[in-house]
């Protein structure tokens, strides 16, 4: 989710339950200037909703762990 500093500000509650769920891009300007994320949300958690689509609906933790998201990128 995208939102503004002042957005951010005004309804800072909501994105702290928010944030449990899903990273948060804050703006200023226009301008991306912060993320808040889940400190228990692993990397590779993290990594595998990022690749989501990008990478093959078989792909597994293990998989993207040991970096083979890099071949499926030269596969396509």
């Amino acid at each position: 989710m995208i939102v503004t500093a002042t957005e951010l500000k005004s309804n800072f509650g909501y994105y702290l339950k928010l944030v449990e769920k899903e990273d948060i891009f804050i703006t200023k300007n226009g301008k991306t200037v912060a993320k808040m994320s889940n400190p228990r949300t692993s990397a590779v958690d993290r990594l595998s909703g990022i690749l989501k689509g990008k990478i093959p609906e078989e792909a597994d933790r293990r998989w993207i762990r040991e970096g083979r998201f890099a071949e499926a990128e030269h596969s396509h």
